[in-house]
């Protein structure tokens, strides 16, 4: 399945930046608003050190890991709702991702212009929050509108439709995005997730810091936590700045050096596409082969023949049986041969849920 986080925020808090370490692409960065007219959009490929293992083991002759797109959108203002600045094609743009990563700036530089004046990421957080609501609430009283207009028929089901929309509506104006709305019966749901409203998509808050706050913050950081605290949302520190340095280092042994200096143990950015899975709900399982190594994503809770339609749907219609061996028992025994003779390895069929690290071998028939 693809992956497509949508980078969002004000003007110059440090989206291009990031975007730029995270893609090793050459989005314009410069210190003035809307510098990013277009959303760009690039492919990284997500980390995982149990493919390397599988590499190690398996020595296939080529490697394939999972991705995740990641669309730079441009920076949002206020009014964006009503079409300022280049307001409705951002919005267009945030409506198209699965989840949100929102960048604040939780940093002091007199040389990069705040487009407000000052740094204060919850106001700024506020002010995107604020277009967001704004925008679904629109979505939310036009859809109200034809749900009213079929209720005069009597029909129970759409009165409750009327209802739940209602509720969605009054969660809105209380200036609370729709991820955060509970509802007690299931079919409530399903109406919010039609709607496709933009504050109800997963999102992962990234506080972009200077070199000395990325291990423990600093009174910016603090205080948007505190803010954020009562939100379903991931929260993550980085510095754009020391990730853009990394991805300048042409090796992986200049880059780890790098690391070290600084105290980390690993790129931010890989601290984030963690946290995107996290918040999606999503696990990687694998294939081993001579031909090749390769890593899929789906989402938790997947079963085996909706799994392999990712790899191709005639796997998913044809799927007879799954052969299953656990990340752990492929690496302690070093060979998809050796697990047979252990009797480590499973045949599973079709309500056989995937977990995260399977090596999988599917049999179909079409």
């Amino acid at each position: 399945m693809g992956l497509r986080c949508g980078i969002v925020g004000l003007p110059n808090v440090g989206k291009s930046t990031l975007f730029n370490a995270l893609t090793s692409a050459k989005a314009l960065a410069a210190n003035y608003p809307f510098a990013t007219k277009d959303p760009n959009v690039g492919v990284i490929t997500v980390p995982d050190h149990r493919l390397d293992k599988l590499e190690e083991l398996v020595n296939p002759q080529k490697v394939i890991p999972t991705t995740v797109e990641i669309v730079d959108i441009a920076g949002l203002i206020k009014g964006a709702s009503q079409g300022e600045g280049l307001g409705n094609q951002f919005l267009a743009n945030i409506r198209e991702v699965d989840a949100i990563i929102h960048v604040v700036r939780c940093f002091e530089n007199d040389n990069v212009v705040h487009v407000d004046g000052s740094v204060n990421p919850v106001r700024d957080k506020e002010i995107i929050d604020t277009e967001l609501i704004l925008k679904d609430l629109d979505t939310v009283e036009k859809r109200l509108e034809k749900l009213r207009k079929n209720s005069k028929s009597g029909d129970k089901e759409v009165l409750r439709l009327v209802e739940t929309a209602e509720q969605i509506k009054a969660h809105l104006e209380d200036d609370k995005p729709a991820r955060t709305l509970e509802f007690d019966k299931e079919e409530d749901l399903e109406l919010l997730d039609d709607m496709l409203l933009l504050t109800n998509k997963p999102i992962l808050y990234v506080c972009n810091v200077d070199e000395d706050a990325v291990h423990d913050g600093n009174q910016h950081t603090k205080g948007f936590m505190e803010a954020v605290a009562n939100e379903d949302a991931g929260i993550i520190l980085i510095s754009a700045g020391i990730e853009a340095d990394i991805a300048e280092l042409e090796s992986k042994e200049e880059r780890q050096e790098f690391l070290a200096e600084m105290g980390l143990d690993k790129p931010g950015v890989h601290h984030l596409i963690t946290a995107s899975y996290k918040l999606l709900d999503l696990i990687t399982y694998f294939t081993a082969g001579e031909k090749e190594v390769r890593a899929w994503t789906i989402r938790r809770g997947t079963k085996a023949p909706q799994a392999a339609g990712v790899i191709h749907s005639d796997f998913e219609k044809g799927f007879i049986r799954a052969e299953v061996i656990p990340y752990a028992d492929y690496v302690q025994y070093g060979s998809e041969a050796n697990v047979k003779a252990a009797g480590k390895m499973s045949v599973e069929g079709k309500e056989y849920v995937v977990k995260d690290g399977d090596v999988m071998h599917f049999l179909f028939n079409v």
